[in-house]
């Protein structure tokens, strides 16, 4: 469901900020933007991190945003981009739950969320907390670290991220009471951490003065930007021969100095012109003359595109590169130039994507982020596309990566980790090691996506299976504390019998992976046999995992994995193995509940939704309802038309957040409040306000929007009031058709001193209105806007059809459509002056 509030969706994040600052001649950037850049910056200094982020409400219910991204490059992790607060991540646990979240190390993080594991495979700790503001959910601060397996974060970090994230929230709730929109619709901006290293070259020096925005420069800063022109500047000319993320940086440490009146805590690296690294430091002193006003000093290093590293290794025997945390090449030897074959000021200050377009692959992208969400080094082989194999090491630190690159022809320099194993399962090239680290993301998105139990074990079947180079795959149940089969492929006809039913006290390592909670590894049937004496064997010599199915803490049953042959399990592979187990409980948990909770939420959506429309001299209504095909199938959009007396008729669309039983009996009250309110006399205005205070009063924190529409069916007069819902359709007479604009107010169940304005209009005869839910216009990927465009065309060429074929047209596309995540409402209303055409529920 989207909400829209009564002035319509918010600007981009992208489209730049629309405030000026006093005395700047072009645009800065904006309030929110600068205060999520110090925000981020503040909290991963203060937990020790080396990565941090947030995510704020994006304007459309449920889903975050990744508003400010800082010391990781946003196009390497653009998956995570969105998150909805439903999904099993903590980002969603921290905002749905209003409570910090803490991993320690990735063990703590499988037990808890293997659905991230399961996407991020490597060791770092992370903490999570909500932003809030008053009453407002604004979104969650996430600081990565270095991980500290089996010791808890500590207390003292807890109570410093804790105390950043409430600081970020007084600082939003400021800007929405100010009037800033405090939601984030676009791409991450990416922000450069402080570093902690690099010696001066060159230096120059600035004034800024914030009162009036010019900037003076003395002639070292003219030399490193290779200026001419003369000074005075605006401060948008310095800052336009930066990097958009370095631009947000030089912002944001300069209120920084500003705010404290003394130097900045840190130097933060820019990036110049000449694609070479600046490091920026700056000071705050009070305007001469007792202005109040202030005046920003500055000084620029130099550090020079070829003078990050240290000459000493142009000497050295091997290639070597290094990027800085946003994946931006910093320095590269003379041996990089010659095996690359290109000069290095091509390569240098381009991200790594751009400057090398082999390292795109999804398997080296994938290397990288191990890298810099890890402390650990990093070997993989790579094919540039062209000449030889390269084996590449990546190593990384606070503020980037450093890269050896050694050709395969020189074995005596490729790092041991780099060995290529020509008799592993399938896993014989990078592109091999890449299937069975993408496969598990197949295998995760394939689950939520099953629905009963037998789904689930195919799903497995097909993806985890080929993943990994497995030929059989077994699933058990418990019941009762007993395991029962539910699934088998591969085994031996009748090999598995004797053990279906087991008790959880007998010594099997499927019953004691379950009871322990530890997975268990054989890499061959000898060494199984050695560990359970007397265990009857199948014919094969190959190996054998066997995983604890265990959804949040509670026991589900257990997977066992089998192959053909001998296979060793690196740590990689025992980690995402382990976390998917967590993954198919979790799914094997929600098809056991869904037969049950289905038939109720299905018996409960049609006893609540109206089965005949009432008929009313001169005008016709037509209803729709179209489940989602995810999940429970069904949510909270209802319809209804409602016989007020006098010849008023109330036509009402509404959609509660969410689906399931919740969201429909939510749905149900709602309805029943409105027809209340309606069959009472009330005026429309009073209608939706009241029905507002009720769902606030009935369930705070669950919110819907809503249409209230009343029609004279005699003169067509019609009064609207929209509380946060897509605006009405309207086809006239001649065919021509629009988007009514409708006054309108705040989605139900977020203010209960909220109003509602009524909008005045006219139904003339021959005029069809099209009130519909956001499930028939939305498409993931798609801009809203282009659905009601769309929708807007089918309805304007439906002609004179009958209304029944009209609303059959307009909901077809979605019907036929498999991936509908959304249900969807339709109500049409036509006026045909004294004579009906008949009514359908």
């Amino acid at each position: 469901m989207t909400s829209y509030g009564a002035a319509g969706p918010a600007p981009s994040a992208e489209s730049g900020p629309p405030s000026r600052g006093a005395g700047v001649d072009g645009p800065v950037p904006d309030a929110l933007a600068l205060v999520l850049t110090e925000a981020a910056l503040r909290a991963v200094e203060a937990v020790g991190g080396y990565a941090g982020g947030v995510y704020l409400q994006s304007g459309t219910p449920g889903l975050l945003r990744l508003a400010m991204l800082a010391g990781l490059p946003g196009p390497l992790f653009r998956p995570w981009w969105r998150m909805h607060v439903n999904r099993p991540f903590p980002v969603a646990e921290a905002h749905r739950s209003g409570q910090p979240v803490h991993l320690g190390d990735v063990e703590e993080a499988m037990r808890l969320f293997p659905q991230l594991v399961a996407s991020l495979p490597f060791p770092f700790a992370s903490m999570y907390a909500p932003v809030v503001g008053g009453r407002e959910r604004y979104g969650v601060l996430v600081v990565l670290r270095a991980p500290t397996p089996g010791v808890p974060v500590a207390a003292r970090d807890r109570g410093r991220i804790l105390h950043e994230a409430r600081r970020l929230g007084a600082d939003l709730a400021a800007l929405d009471a100010e009037g800033t929109k405090v939601e984030w619709r676009g791409e991450p901006v990416c922000v450069q951490l402080p570093t902690r290293t690099s010696p001066p070259v060159r230096i120059g020096y600035f004034d800024w003065n914030l009162d009036t925005g010019t900037v003076t420069a003395d002639t070292g800063l003219r030399a490193i930007l290779g200026e001419t022109t003369p000074f005075p500047w605006t401060v948008d000319r310095l800052t336009s021969r930066l990097m958009p993320e370095d631009s947000y940086a030089l912002w944001a440490l300069a209120r920084q100095a500003a705010g404290s009146g003394g130097p900045a805590a840190r130097r933060i690296r820019l990036k110049g012109p000449d694609g070479g690294l600046h490091l920026l430091e700056v000071t705050a002193r009070p305007v001469e003359g007792g202005t109040g006003g202030k005046i920003l000093t500055g000084s620029l290093v130099d550090l020079g595109t070829g003078l990050v590293g240290s000459d000493a290794t142009d000497r050295l025997p091997r290639a070597i590169l290094a990027i800085d945390r946003l994946g931006r090449i910093t320095y590269l030897n003379d041996r990089t130039e010659a095996l690359l074959g290109m000069p290095r000021h091509a390569l240098a200050g381009r991200p790594l994507w751009e400057a090398l377009p082999w390292f795109s692959h999804p398997y080296h992208e994938e290397q990288l982020r191990g890298a810099l969400l890890s402390d650990q080094a990093t070997h993989f082989l790579a094919h540039p596309g062209h000449g030889e194999w390269l084996s590449v090491s990546l190593y990384p630190g606070h503020d980037g990566v450093t890269m050896v690159l050694v050709p395969e022809s020189d074995p005596a320099h490729r790092p041991a980790g780099a060995e290529v194993d020509e008799d592993a399962d399938g896993l014989a090239s990078p592109e091999g090691r890449a299937e069975a680290l993408y496969r598990p993301v197949a295998l995760a998105i394939a689950l939520s996506e099953a629905v009963t139990a037998r789904q689930v074990s195919a799903v497995v079947t097909e993806e985890l299976l080929p993943a990994f180079g497995g030929r059989q795959l077994a699933i058990y149940l418990l019941s009762e504390r007993h395991l029962y089969l539910a699934w088998e492929t591969g085994f031996p006809p009748g090999f598995l019998e004797p053990f279906d039913g087991v008790r959880l006290d007998a010594r099997m390592p499927g019953v004691e992976t379950l009871t322990t909670g530890r997975p268990l590894f054989f890499e061959s049937m000898s060494q199984l046999g050695a560990a359970y004496p007397g265990l009857p064997l199948d014919a094969h010599s190959g190996a054998r995992a066997f995983l604890p199915l265990i959804a949040s803490g509670r026991p589900v049953g257990s997977c066992i994995l089998g192959f053909d042959r001998p296979r060793g399990f690196t740590a990689e592979e025992r980690t995402v193995l382990t976390a998917l187990a967590g993954l198919i409980a979790q799914a094997l948990e929600r098809a056991q509940r869904y037969d049950s909770e289905s038939a109720l939420a299905r018996g409960l959506q049609d006893a609540l939704l109206p089965h005949r429309l009432p008929v009313h001299e001169g005008v016709d209504t037509v209803g729709r309802y179209l489940p989602g095909t995810e999940g429970m199938d069904v949510g909270g959009d209802w319809y209804d038309v409602i016989e007020t007396g006098h010849g008023l008729l109330a036509l009402v669309i509404g959609d509660v957040q969410g689906h399931g039983v919740a969201a429909a009996a939510t749905m149900g009250q709602l309805r029943s409040a409105v027809r209340a309110f309606a069959l009472g006399g009330h005026r429309p205005q009073d209608v939706v306000r009241g029905t507002n205070r009720l769902l606030i009063d009935l369930d705070p924190g669950q919110f819907a929007s809503c249409c209230y529409v009343v029609l004279d069916a005699e003169t067509g007069a019609m009064q609207a009031v929209r509380a946060g819902h897509p605006q009405p359709l309207l086809r006239r007479a001649d065919g021509t058709t629009s988007v009514v604009e409708l006054a309108g107010g705040v989605v139900l169940g977020v203010d209960s001193t909220a109003t509602y304005p009524v909008t005045r209009l006219r139904l003339d005869p021959g005029e069809v209105l099209a009130l519909f839910t956001d499930g028939l216009v939305e498409r993931p990927g798609t801009d809203i806007d282009e659905g009601i465009e769309r929708l807007r065309r089918t309805f304007a060429s439906t002609g004179t059809a009958p209304l029944a074929d009209t609303a059959d047209r307009l909901i077809r596309e979605a019907r036929q459509s498999a991936d509908r995540p959304d249900d969807i409402a339709l109500l049409l209303a036509a006026r045909w002056g004294t004579h009906g055409h008949g009514h359908d529920g």
